[in-house]
């Protein structure tokens, strides 16, 4: 029941069956933010709900963030999803979150605007998907369009839309793409809800092909600078503006590795670790992993990069006022490291043309941009090693896949091409890919058929019996840990070895801290500092930081009560752990008694210690996410 002297949060329920609405409050102390509240709906209504944190539209950097959860159609678990900026425009709602139950008779546009007044104005538009879809920029951007040109004209101010494509219509992880529009014009400057399908999700279970909302209510932010000045003068010795600057510097620009944003400083320092070639390269000698390293990346594709983005300062934010500018952009063209790692590297490409053109296609069609490449880069290893044929797949070519002899610009964009021609077979209708219930039953049905190695070269996480993520780009155990949400950085990434029980323990308090940015709304780059100061934020705006704190691990342990985990299903998923130890231990030069016996238990049985490391990391999870210790 919520308490009527306690500041509320305000959620508008959507029913998309008959565009019934009604606005329900809840108390902050019973929920905190999008997340904690979130589970809540999603659990009794199975809807997918969309809000901000409590500091939206305040004068805190990075607290924009909207805020997508949901029973993911992908993971089939509880997910968080989240997109920068988009939050900025939301807050003109002045609601805290929208929550989608039933589901539209027709394909729709749902319109929210509340223009100088205390409703909200709701309205579905019936749409063609398809017909819009093939229109102007095409997919997910078209809708963007046909929702600026059917309704933008009753805004006041400029609005946001999200947005699904095609994947969202023919497979399990369809992500939901938004760009910032200025006076009136969508800007390239797109970002994304894309882990957990969420566009899958909008679209197949609520017949939502868009959403464009906006309005002109001012709600009672924070924006007292002194006050927060203040704060941080009393805990870092530095203003607000200077703190946030020091802690973004890796998105902005490092003087230390004369480059910027999470692609430019991520492959500036990942030498030898160079994942490529659908983790063959784990495999690889050092001397080979860091000739790739020195050939392809150095030397071509960051180098194209740090030429054509960071020097000219390409630079752009999500939507809202922030110093880290961390859309690096090429023209059209955004750059982010895992999208251009999964549909680079990955796929065997190393060349910004050659991926500017695969990812384009992937976020025309609204992929989830890091599953859709890693797919594709098992894909292609299959048709390399004639595990499939091209008409098995609807292509008709086979990738160059192996850095001997490999020429950087031309069979780059061979293999982009034929990444293209793979997309379009998973979005066509009785298309040769058929991804409706995910990679991973595809996988099993080619295995079943076919023989088990083809489903031997796809590194994934599983979760449940259908469930499937592809781990974010970095060779580490921690990527590939039996977390109940993974696929986001609730775990540990680090590049250090630690013991499989420990790394859970790890893996559960990242999550906590993790929970705390996604509850609140902000940007987990400006962690270095949210992390930190924020219950204390919390405590001083609302006088609940012990009660804030309680909830962010009760929230992290509902979340882990309902762990699905499944132990690695293929080989390859193994000895990506299994290469990482040896790596410690032979070229790191780690001696640790721990690293020493579990490399020898891989040695006498690799699947048995696999499991026996999988439970470990699992157990130490739950010793750390249980409510009562």
């Amino acid at each position: 029941m919520t308490n009527p002297t306690a500041p509320t949060q305000k959620v508008l329920m959507i029913d998309a069956s008959n565009s019934y609405y009604k606005l329900n409050r809840y108390s902050v102390g019973d929920f905190f933010g999008p997340v904690d509240l979130g589970i809540h709906l999603a659990h009794k209504y199975n809807s997918l709900n969309v809000g901000v944190g409590l500091l939206a539209g305040s004068i805190f950097p990075g607290s924009n963030r909207l805020i997508f959860t949901g029973v993911s159609p992908s993971w089939h678990g509880f997910y968080i999803s989240s997109m920068g900026g988009a939050g900025l425009v939301f807050d003109n709602l002045g609601i805290n979150m929208f929550s989608i139950v039933g589901k539209s008779y027709t394909p729709s546009i749902l319109y929210l605007n509340r223009n100088h007044g205390e409703d909200i104005e709701l309205e579905l538009l019936p749409v063609r998907r398809r017909e819009v879809w093939n229109t102007g920029r095409g997919g997910v951007y078209a809708v963007m369009e046909k929702a600026m040109e059917h309704f933008g004209h009753r805004y006041e101010n400029d609005p946001r839309v999200l947005a699904a494509g095609p994947a969202s219509m023919f497979t399990d992880f369809g992500g939901i793409a938004s760009a910032p529009i200025r006076n009136g014009e969508l800007t390239y400057v797109d970002t994304w809800a894309g882990r957990g399908g969420f566009g899958s999700k909008m679209l197949q279970e609520h017949g939502i092909v868009g959403i464009i909302y906006g309005g002109t209510h001012v709600d009672e932010d924070f924006r007292d600078r002194n006050v927060a000045d203040q704060w941080f003068q009393d805990k870092y010795n530095k203003k607000l503006a200077a703190k946030d600057i020091e802690a973004t510097t890796k998105y902005r620009f490092d003087p230390n590795f004369d480059t910027g944003g999470t692609l430019g400083v991520n492959y500036a320092t990942i030498n030898e670790r160079i994942i490529a070639f659908n983790y063959k390269s784990i495999y690889m000698p050092k001397d080979e992993r860091l000739k790739i390293h020195n050939d392809f990346i150095l030397n071509h594709y960051l180098k194209q990069f740090n030429e054509e983005t960071i020097k000219p300062k390409q630079q752009k934010n999500c939507g809202e006022p922030c110093a880290a500018v961390c859309k690096k952009m090429n023209g059209k063209f955004k750059k982010d490291y895992e999208p251009y790692q999964t549909m680079g590297p990955l796929c065997g490409i190393f060349d910004q043309r050659a991926a500017e053109l695969l990812n384009h296609h992937a976020d025309t069609l609204g992929f989830d941009a890091i599953s859709v490449g890693g797919v594709l880069a098992w894909l292609m290893e299959c048709l390399h090693e004639g595990l499939l044929k091209p008409e098995d797949l609807g292509v008709k070519d086979v990738p160059v896949f192996s850095p001997e002899k490999f020429n950087v610009v031309e069979d780059s964009m061979h293999n982009a091409k034929l990444g293209i021609a793979l997309l379009d077979q998973m979005t066509i209708e009785g298309g040769a890919i058929d991804l409706s219930h995910g990679a991973r039953k595809f996988g099993r049905r080619l295995a079943r058929k076919k023989g088990v190695a083809i489903l031997d070269r796809f590194v994934y996480i599983a979760f449940a019996r259908e469930g499937w993520v592809v781990p974010n780009q970095y060779w580490t155990p921690g990527a590939m840990s039996p977390m109940a949400i993974m696929g986001k950085y609730y775990m540990n990434y680090g590049k250090e070895f630690i013991p499989p029980r420990e790394l859970g323990r790890e893996n559960g308090r990242r999550m906590v801290k993790e929970l705390m940015m996604d509850n609140t709304g902000v940007c987990r780059f400006h962690r270095a500092w949210a992390e930190d100061i924020m219950p204390d934020i919390i405590g001083s705006l609302y006088g609940l930081k012990d009660q804030f704190l309680k909830s962010l691990l009760l929230t992290a342990s509902r979340i882990n009560s309902r762990n699905a985990s499944i132990f690695w299903e293929s080989e390859r998923s193994i000895d990506f752990v299994h290469t990482f130890l040896m790596k410690k231990r032979d070229e790191d030069g780690v001696q640790d008694v721990d690293l020493e016996q579990w490399l020898q238990r891989f040695e006498d049985n690799k699947k048995s210690a696999a499991l026996d490391f999988w439970y470990e990391i699992h157990k130490g999870i739950h010793e750390t996410l249980s409510e009562f210790k």
